[in-house]
């Protein structure tokens, strides 16, 4: 779920609890948008902790460090077998 997906949740959630006075046997339905928006506020934190780490830090000089490349000498699959 990515963050649109739990922008969506606490918005659908938020509409249910606090905009509708639905009500349903069996069912709370405040209890539900409750339950909606604690489930997007939990994927957006860990979305957001998650894409923190995948961020790579400045150098010094500002520039981005290279990432590791690597080169096939000869023949990438010897033989021609694909």
């Amino acid at each position: 779920m990515g963050i649109g997906g739990c922008i969506i949740l606490i918005a659908v959630g938020a509409i249910i609890t606090f905009a509708t006075d639905w009500h349903a046997n069996g069912v709370n339905v405040d209890l539900v948008g409750l339950i909606m928006m604690a489930v997007g506020m939990i994927g957006l934190a860990a979305y957001v902790s998650i894409f923190k780490r995948r961020r790579i830090p400045p150098t010094a000089d500002g520039d981005i460090p290279p990432m590791d490349e690597r080169y096939y000498q000869g023949e990438r699959y010897p033989g021609n077998r694909y």
